[in-house]
Parts: C-alpha cells; structure tokens; sequence
C-alpha cells in the first residue's frame, strides 16, 4: 500500500536536491530513508530539478534501514576505495538556523592559554551530549601549540585518531604534516583541532545537532589560542564556522574575517588523497595563509 510524504519529510528532501542540483552532485546524501524513495526523488530531480512532484509516494519499507551504513556524497575517482564515504567537498550543510556565535572571549595572556584549554576540555569531560559518544573509543579534544599563530579545523575524527585521542595521525594527518612542512613549519608549532570531537560511525559526515553541539567549545578554543591565521579544512569546518550555505569553491581563494583571525578556506587532506589533482589548488590556499602569517613564499 502507497503512503504519502509529510510535508516536513518533503520539504528536507526538495532542499537536499535543490543544494546537490547546484553543486553538480549525481548522488544524495542517504540519511536512515526508505531507499525506494531516494530512487524515486533522484528520478524527479533529474526530470525537474527545481523540486519534487507532490504526487511522489513510496511503498513501506520491507527492512529497516541501517544507520551505520556508509554515506557517499558524491562518486569517488575512479579507483578510489569504494567503502571510505568522506568526500569533503561536499559536506552537508545544517538544515537549521545557525544558533548565535558565542560572543568572543576576553584575551587569554600567552602563558595562560594551555590552562584556559585545559579548563575547557575538563568541561567537556566524559561527554555523552550528542550520540556520537555511543561509538567513541576516545574523545579527541586537540593538538599543538597553545600559542600557535596558525590553526587547523577538520570534520572529525577517524578510525586512527579515535585510537589515539589525538586529531590528523592517520592518512589524512601524514599529508596535513606534509602541507605544514611545505610552509616552513612544524605540527608542533599550530594548533589542530576539529568541528566534532568524537568520531561520527563509518566516518559519516557529522550530524547538525552533532556539530552545533560540539562547535561553542571549538570557538572557546579559537578564542583562548587567538591564531593569526585560522584555516578551515573541507567544506564541513567552513561551513560551520562561518555559517554559510555555500560550495567550497564559493568559499576558497579569498580571507574571511572571523572572530578577531583571518580565514582560509581549502580541501581537506582526506580529499586530497582521493583526488590528488586538487593539491596544486591546496597549496595556493595555504599560500594565502603563509601571506598572511608573513612567511617565505617558494621562489620569493
């Protein structure tokens, strides 16, 4: 027997096509959704792109979806790992209003920033706030200097840094080290933290009650440490940092102004290694950043 859509269920998913119809995107990002109507609202998207016929109905489901399940945003390169469903161009933007900013700390003296950190992650403690702890091995709160001039916000932990308690120690973490070096610094010298601080299952990308709970204590982070440059890697840390429902394209190439530092925007390390071609492009966003930090540029 056919069951209609509610109103809300439809209105969540016209929005999710109208956003993936702007970026180019032949996939939707599966949320725990009958299958039957994805298939059925990827074919009304391809016939009329614009929203979905009201007529759309879907039979009940013979199984409950499973939740774990990878969430691909996007078809990975040809050759690329079929099972990793992190294609960070493309996070998924909230599908709420962003809640207020927290208002910017006063300044934290330098030789009290590693304290004020501390404090912060002894708040957070043993966190059970959102449903990503259900999954955690260990809490990754941050890494790196607590006086770093230069930041780096990420999604979330992965497999390794959920292992270790420490952000960027995997893959994607040996090619962020590398871009550090290529900059004429150390890891130990910037701060590294992410926009989640516990690992979303199948490295799904995080939820908007997820994210909007981790992300006050992220932005007391950037207020204790005060970075001069703040850089936000793949488009999920961009977008919940600077609250914009806009492509990375949109977004890299220029600086933003927020919360007293400068922002670059650029690829996450995890997408850069499945699509090698986008580092030339990564670089130039970090050169921005070394402008802006003052450091020697490659040939100058």
């Amino acid at each position: 027997m056919a069951i209609a859509i509610d109103p809300a269920t439809r209105a969540d998913l016209e929005e999710r096509i109208r956003f993936y119809r702007d970026l180019g995107l032949t996939e939707f990002y599966r949320r725990p959704v009958d299958e039957a109507l994805l298939q059925k609202l990827q074919a009304a998207a391809a016939a009329e792109p614009a929203a979905v016929p009201a007529s759309v109905v879907t039979e009940p489901a013979a199984a409950p979806p499973v939740a774990a399940a990878p969430h691909p945003l996007v078809s990975p390169p040809a050759g690329a790992p079929s099972h990793n469903p992190m294609y960070e161009e493309s996070a998924i933007p909230p599908r709420k209003p962003f809640p207020a900013a927290p208002e910017i700390g006063a300044v934290v003296p330098p030789a009290e920033r590693a304290q004020a950190l501390q404090i912060i992650r002894d708040e957070i403690g043993d966190c059970k706030r959102c449903t990503l702890h259900a999954g955690r091995n260990k809490l990754v709160f941050a890494d790196g200097d607590p006086n770093a001039r230069l930041m780096f916000v990420g999604e979330g932990p992965g497999a390794d840094e959920d292992m270790q308690g420490l952000p960027f120690v995997g893959k994607a973490g040996q090619l962020l080290n590398n871009m550090i070096t290529a900059m004429g610094l150390k890891r130990e010298q910037v701060y590294i933290a992410n926009v989640v601080k516990c690992r979303p299952p199948q490295n799904r990308t995080p939820e908007p009650d997820e994210a909007h709970t981790c992300v006050p204590f992220l932005f007391r982070q950037i207020d204790v440490v005060r970075p001069q440059v703040l850089v936000a890697l793949g488009a999920t840390a961009a977008t919940y940092l600077l609250g914009q429902r806009q492509p990375l394209a949109g977004l890299r190439g220029r600086v933003h102004a927020f919360r007293g530092t400068q922002l670059i925007v650029t690829y996450h390390p995890a997408f850069l290694l499945r699509d090698p071609r986008q580092k030339k492009e990564a670089w130039a966003d970090l050169q921005i950043a070394m402008r802006e930090l003052g450091l020697k540029l490659p040939g100058k």
